[in-house]
């Protein structure tokens, strides 16, 4: 099963110039681009996402601000992400339940897998650990009559 990670990508440049990060799909980004959005200009006080998807995999980066992401896989494992340096993103499987909360000046852009599709979504946290929680761990003994 996919589990989030960090993914650095180029920070090509100097400080008398400025940089530029590059992301492309087989190589920085583990798959090719359907769809890409952004958020801005979200209150603090907000927390976002709230969701996990059936098949959708994005990519997070804060290219302005701080973005504080926690992920929960679907065994429970929580992990807790600062995204502040334009050069790194997120990478969220579609496994992994999901919250972002943003600093008033947090630009977030977003690269998905697929197209927009509200079937796709998983949206209520008991739907998640159900669905994400049949998925039967390789190491276990078959249940009797599989």
């Amino acid at each position: 099963m996919k589990t989030p990670y960090l993914i650095t990508f180029p920070k090509l440049g100097d400080p008398a110039i400025g940089y530029i990060s590059v992301g492309e799909a087989g190589k920085t980004l583990p798959f090719p681009v359907a769809r890409t959005f952004w958020t801005y200009f979200t209150p603090e006080s907000i927390v976002r996402g709230r969701h996990a998807h059936h098949v959708t995999e994005q990519i997070l980066i804060a290219v302005a601000g701080r973005i504080i992401v926690t992920t929960e896989m679907p065994d429970g494992e929580i992990q807790n992400f600062v995204l502040d340096s334009p050069h790194v993103g997120l990478f969220v499987p579609a496994n992994a339940w999901h919250t972002m909360q943003y600093s008033h000046t947090a630009v977030q852009l977003v690269f998905a897998s697929t197209p927009y599709d509200e079937q796709d979504y998983i949206r209520k946290y008991e739907d998640f650990r159900r669905i994400w929680g049949e998925v039967q761990d390789p190491q276990q003994e078959p249940q009797q009559g599989q």
